[in-house]
Order: structure tokens, then C-alpha cells, then sequence
């Protein structure tokens, strides 16, 4: 059996956070613009009902993005106009990892995004036709991680069990239900960790190494 053979045919990753640079990074940014404690968003997200309704609201698709953001403009005390666009105009795109996903493709191993949205944008939906065989985007699919069944599609679309799928997302929660269903799971904390960890798991090199 070649060392290929031995690796999972399938890798899923998250898009904020780790096809891009960090998201509660750019919270953080915004905050500091608008005057605001550094955490204020984070800990609104933590620790507020409202803001936490707001959020699933917007990720499934049943909210629009004009109610979320007059509704957390309201609870930030900002304004409401682009709201998130502010909060995430600090993200970009995270060139080692889109790398490594056209070479993990290249390399034979199918290639899918599992996404919790904030509306229709903040994607470069021009390039998912070159990196993903399957893209599953919450607010289109109308469920969110960390339910069970995003997952499940997400292996659905490249074709494969869920125990054959690596899946890579920056917030630890949204692992567990993945590894029940038995993929195997990266919690995404700096590019040279996870490219190590995936070239182990999908026995493809994808670089770094110290």
C-alpha cells in the first residue's frame, strides 16, 4: 500500500479563520476604530442571549443582514450602515492554506468547504471552482455548525463517509461533532501546525516541518 493509499481521501476546512486570516482579530480592529472595549464583540457573542440569536440568525440564513445589523449595531451601540463589512474589513485570505489545498487537491485528496456564513458575501466564490469538489455554505444549506448534519453534507459532497474526511476549523466546538461522526479533526491555531498535521493525516506534503 502506497503512503498515499494510507492517508484520507477527503479534507473539509472552515473559510474565516483559517482560509483567511483571523476573524476575532479583525473583531478586535473594529472595536478599537469604533471606540469600543477590544472584546467587546467577542464577549457580546459569549455571553448575551440576544446577540447570540442574532448570530444563529445570520448564519442560517433566516436572518437577513440588515436585521443583524441593526440588531448587534444596537446592542454595540454603533451605527448599523455596513456593519459587516467593518467588523471583518481587517480579515484576508491566507495564502499558505489556499496553497494547501489546491496541492492536498492536486495530490488526489477531495477537497470541500464547510462554512457558517455572514450573509452572501466574503466569499471569492470565483475561486472555489479551482479549490473545492464540494462546498457546504450554512446560510444556503439553512443549518450551522456545530449541528450534526453540516458535516454530514460536507462529506456527502466530495463523495465520501465521514470517517474518510480530515476536517480544520479555528473554534474548538466546532470539532467535537465532527470526530463523533469520525473524521479526523485539526483545531486550526497557526498554518505551520495544521499544514504538519495534514500532511500526516492525508499523507500528501504540504511543506513546513521544524
Amino acid at each position: 500500500m502506497s503512503q498515499r493509499e494510507r492517508g484520507r481521501p477527503g479534507l473539509l476546512v472552515d473559510w474565516g479563520g483559517v482560509m483567511t486570516t483571523d476573524v476575532f482579530t479583525s473583531f478586535a480592529a473594529f472595536c478599537v476604530r469604533e471606540e469600543l472595549p477590544e472584546d467587546a464583540v467577542r464577549q457580546l457573542f459569549r455571553t448575551d442571549l440576544t446577540a447570540r440569536g442574532l448570530l444563529v440568525g445570520l448564519e442560517t440564513g433566516e436572518l437577513p443582514e440588515e436585521e443583524f445589523e441593526r440588531g448587534f449595531a444596537a446592542l454595540l451601540g454603533v451605527p448599523p450602515a455596513g456593519l459587516i463589512g467593518r467588523m471583518m474589513r481587517d480579515t484576508r485570505p491566507e495564502p499558505r492554506m489556499l496553497d494547501a489545498v489546491r496541492a492536498a487537491r492536486a495530490g488526489g485528496v477531495a477537497t470541500g468547504l464547510v462554512s457558517n456564513s455572514w450573509g452572501s458575501g466574503g466569499y471569492p466564490r470565483e475561486q472555489f471552482a479551482e479549490l473545492f469538489t464540494g462546498v457546504v455554505i450554512s446560510g444556503e444549506a439553512k443549518v450551522r455548525k456545530p449541528a450534526r448534519e453540516i458535516y454530514e453534507l460536507g462529506a456527502e459532497a466530495l463523495g465520501l463517509r465521514p470517517d474518510e474526511c480530515v476536517f480544520v476549523d479555528d473554534l474548538a466546538h466546532n470539532l467535537k461533532p465532527a470526530q463523533e461522526l469520525g473524521m479526523a479533526v485539526v483545531h486550526h491555531t497557526s498554518v505551520d501546525e495544521t499544514l504538519n498535521r495534514l500532511s500526516d493525516l492525508l499523507a500528501v506534503d504540504l511543506a513546513p516541518r521544524r
